[in-house]
């Protein structure tokens, strides 16, 4: 006779503290650990959607109840076992997933819903800001019901996208109002935030909820513990490279970034550990102060990148299970290419040791070259490790080549000079890919964007500036005036397109109204021609030698009309 609502798995905790909690099997429920109270306390266990309903009381599992207090909310997170096997066959896996977007829902018990609950709706924003390990939610809307005490636990249901119907975490924080003052006469604002322990988090804080848990993580790396390795200050070079690689990672780069030569003395140490930066688990065991006393700009937030693989002696068929897991694309739908190309937002991808893979021409061949041809206009980030160079037919934005430049005049030159000169090539950079944007969505066949120089010299540029009078600072601005006269190039091609394209718009409108004042403006022979060249002219992307002929064949047609009537009328004469 038992009957329950979908989503069964929902029940309701009652300690210290009033909030709810995700049902794992018969005997197992997993919560929040203030809302216990302590590890020791008995509390009510009862279902929320369940006819009839059930309730039983529930203990701590022993060694699985974390909570660091303090102020800090890190680690807030217990499992209990049921007093009494729970009569009902719901239960929830805990899937491991990417936090930088997509809309869930937390079924919890405020006060003024109790005891019968309530969903809150909300959306996944990546990094919480909260002592490092709690991915942000924000609100959907305005109005509606929010997050508030009584949704402590309550399992995070994946609405669609990425993970639809499944749990990811859940709600670890209490959420906060408020009042932003801002200027007279104006009304303030409310600002609502709440945040989540994700499940791989999770799954590091306790495990014996280890067997609820399933998925890919965000790094498949060979295991070397779940410390956040250091990176010494001193270490000029990897701190640098380390610095640009996040600068185009946790900005609105877009592309794909190549760093050839992990064989050599910088390693891949750096590149893993900046992925771990922005790794739940590796963040679960990462104190704050580590964070912050590490050296500047060498910490991502987290969640910024979405999924990690180190490819050595892997198959391109193993890549892409592991995306097909780790992107929970739905069995028997698209390949994991086109659910990358459309997810929302854009994916950001780390592999490492692409040229050791069992066949790294397959690998690039179907599943990283088609992913960074469209990169750039699709948003995505990749980021490609090779122990050597990278494959000429992988087209790449960025190349984050470690080792030093070879050649530059004898000529001498100042740091300072040299700072000034990549910053201003960095400034050309960001308009031309920005120019290159507009061009792509414009034009069918635009100029390619040249590469980007300024990362890589910049990496060049810290560990010159360590020693007096090195001369590849030479090398460096020299380098940079080669890629500036480039970006010249590339806008001076770009604009020559936007010309043309405005000489055919404006020819097209000149022939239109010469037509229409000698045959009308509503002649019909010439309007299907006219209509085709103004479509080719203005439907974007435009194909400008399609364009070109669709208006030559009408100034044609009303060139040939033209002197027919011309005709017409001196034989008239």
């Amino acid at each position: 006779m038992h009957d329950h609502k979908e989503n069964a798995w929902r029940v309701r905790v009652t300690g210290s503290g009033r909030g709810a909690g995700v049902l794992l099997d018969e005997w197992h429920v997993l919560t929040c650990a203030h809302v216990v109270g302590d590890e020791m306390t008995p509390v009510t266990v009862q279902s929320a959607v369940c006819d009839p309903e059930w309730r039983t009381m529930a203990r701590v599992v022993p060694g699985s109840w974390v909570f660091q207090g303090g102020g800090t909310r890190r680690g807030d997170v217990t499992l209990l076992r049921l007093g009494d096997a729970a009569p009902c066959d719901a239960r929830a896996v805990l899937w491991c997933a990417p936090l930088s977007g997509g809309t869930v829902g937390a079924y919890g018990f405020p006060e003024a819903a109790a005891p019968y609950g309530i969903w809150a709706e909300a959306e996944l924003a990546g990094d919480g800001g909260r002592w490092g390990e709690l991915g942000l939610l924000n609100p959907v809307a305005a109005e509606g019901q929010w997050i508030e005490p009584g949704y402590s636990g309550a399992g995070v249901l994946v609405r669609g996208g990425d993970h639809a119907g499944h749990v990811v975490g859940i709600i670890a924080a209490d959420y906060i109002n408020v009042t932003h003052y801002g200027v007279p006469g104006h009304q303030d604002k409310l600002a609502r935030g709440a945040w989540m322990m994700p499940a791989e988090t999770i799954r590091h804080y306790l495990p014996a909820a280890a067997p609820y848990v399933t998925g890919e993580p965000t790094g498949h790396f060979p295991s070397s513990g779940r410390r956040l390795p250091e990176l010494a200050r001193g270490d000029t070079l990897r701190v640098a490279l380390t610095q640009e690689l996040r600068r185009l990672l946790a900005g609105g780069w877009a592309g794909t970034v190549v760093l050839p030569g992990g064989g050599t003395a910088t390693g891949t140490g750096w590149l893993v550990r900046l992925v771990r930066t922005a790794d739940p688990a590796t963040r679960a065991g990462t104190s704050s102060a580590e964070l912050t006393a590490a050296p500047r700009d060498t910490v991502l937030h987290l969640g910024d990148i979405d999924a990690a693989y180190d490819a050595h002696g892997k198959t391109a068929a193993d890549m892409m299970r592991y995306l097909t897991e780790r992107f929970g694309v739905p069995p028997g739908d698209s390949s994991p290419i086109d659910w990358l190309w459309k997810r929302q937002p854009p994916v950001c991808l780390v592999m490492v040791g692409v040229d050791r893979a069992q066949s790294p021409e397959t690998l690039v061949r179907e599943l990283l070259r088609p992913l960074a041809v469209r990169a750039r206009s699709r948003g995505l980030r990749l980021v490609l490790g090779f122990d050597g160079p990278p494959p000429e037919n992988l087209p790449y934005e960025v190349s984050l080549a470690p080792e030093p430049l070879a050649g530059g005049s004898a000529r001498e030159v100042t740091a300072a000079g040299v700072a000034a000169r990549v910053t201003e090539l960095a400034a050309a950079e960001d308009e031309a890919a920005r120019a290159g944007t507009r061009g792509e969505r414009r034009f069918r066949r635009p100029p390619a964007l040249p590469r980007a120089w300024a990362p890589r010299l910049r990496v060049r540029l810290a560990v010159a500036r360590e020693t007096d009078d090195n001369p590849e600072l030479a090398a460096i601005e020299e380098a940079a005036v080669t890629a500036l006269a480039e970006m010249v190039s590339f806008r001076t091609a770009l604009a020559g397109l936007e010309d043309r394209l405005q000489e055919l718009r404006n020819a097209l409108e000149a022939h239109r109204e010469r037509a229409a004042r000698c045959f009308g403006a509503e002649d019909r022979q010439l309007g299907d021609l006219h209509g085709q060249a103004y479509r080719a002219v203005w439907q974007a992307p435009v194909d400008l030698r399609a364009a070109g002929a669709a208006v030559d064949r009408y100034k044609a047609e009303a060139d040939r009309r033209v002197g027919h009537r011309d005709e017409e009328a001196r034989g008239q004469v």
